[in-house]
């Protein structure tokens, strides 16, 4: 087979699967709305099953959830047969996944589900299925033609299934509120622990914060920021809420305006309104802002504007932060 055509039949096959995408979007119902609706008020977790290449599409689906605000979990149906069952409770929810809505590992699971009293939600493509008739809310994929050439291998039902998962899944995290700090909190390891990193993780506090006051003389500002390593030393006025900062920049631009700094106090040389971060912020975020303003070092406050802590862009650096 040439090479133009092994890329024309893998372009066909994307192009199916596409076009069976789009109509699902159109295909889309107050039956999706009910699903969101019944995961949403749940007050215990979702359970995902199926088998076979749903099964697979099931893990992926539990896991989306569980990493945007939705606690879930996957249960493969055989091993509920032997023993599991005890992970569902009634106030659970259970999202069942299957191409024909026949598979048999699948509904033999249904008695039991019902006499737990969870609720069910399935994603079938057969609407006159046994799974359909016992689900609260079925969730219909109207699949007419697999992208497979024998329209035998699950390829567009399973791409259209982890779709509608994807789709239930961003909609809950919308309702839920859920931000870049809570998915922070669930992803600690690797390259996306990293970037999201939170500012408390990696700032200093304490008696490593160089503070002076306004009124301070200059040297012994130098001597606070010198000690302290940090080529910053933040200003407060006399409630201690910060008032500005005094960079070795500032040092050399007063010193080059004719500024003696022998006979100064540090609020004849600081730059007022510094930009500062706040604790809970994203490391990444400290550090986009340090880039667009040209800065290497930002103070961290409080809500009464009260330095409690500094951060340098080396700190952000060194700990593999991006954005």
């Amino acid at each position: 087979m040439r090479s133009e055509q092994i890329l024309l039949k893998a372009r066909k096959v994307i192009e199916e699967e596409v076009k069976e995408l789009s109509k699902l979007s159109e295909r889309l119902d107050q039956s999706f709305v009910k699903a969101v609706e019944l995961i949403l008020n749940c007050e215990g977790k979702v359970i995902t099953t199926g088998v076979g290449k749903s099964g697979h599409i099931a893990q992926k689906i539990a896991s989306t959830l569980s990493s945007t605000g939705t606690p879930a979990h996957f249960l493969h149906p055989s091993e509920a047969l032997h023993g599991d069952l005890g992970v569902i409770e009634s106030k659970d929810v259970m999202l069942a996944i299957s191409n024909s809505g026949e598979s048999a590992e699948v509904v033999a699971l249904l008695p039991y589900v019902k006499l737990i009293g969870a609720k069910l939600i399935s994603i079938v493509n057969n609407p006159n299925s046994t799974l359909t008739k016992h689900s609260d809310v079925c969730l219909f994929l109207g699949v007419e033609k697999e992208a497979c050439p024998l329209n035998l291998a699950p390829t567009t039902t399973s791409t259209a299934s982890l779709v509608l998962g994807d789709a239930l899944a961003m909609v809950l995290l919308e309702l839920r509120g859920f931000t870049e700090k809570d998915f922070a909190n669930r992803h600690p390891a690797g390259t996306l622990g990293r970037k999201l990193k939170l500012v408390k993780e990696l700032c200093h506090t304490g008696q490593e914060v160089p503070i002076v006051k306004e009124s301070d003389p200059m040297g012994k500002v130098i001597v606070e920021m010198t000690s302290k390593g940090f080529g910053a030393v933040a200003v407060v006025d006399y409630e201690g809420k910060l008032c500005g900062i005094i960079t070795d920049g500032d040092l050399r631009r007063f010193i080059n305006r004719g500024g003696d700094l022998n006979n100064s106090l540090a609020g004849d040389v600081m730059t007022k309104n510094p930009k500062t971060a706040r604790m809970d912020e994203l490391a990444a975020e400290a550090l986009r802002r340090m880039e667009d303003y040209k800065i290497t070092v930002l103070i961290i406050t409080d809500e009464d504007r009260k330095p409690i802590g500094i951060i340098h862009m080396h700190d952000i650096l060194r700990a593999g932060v991006i954005y």
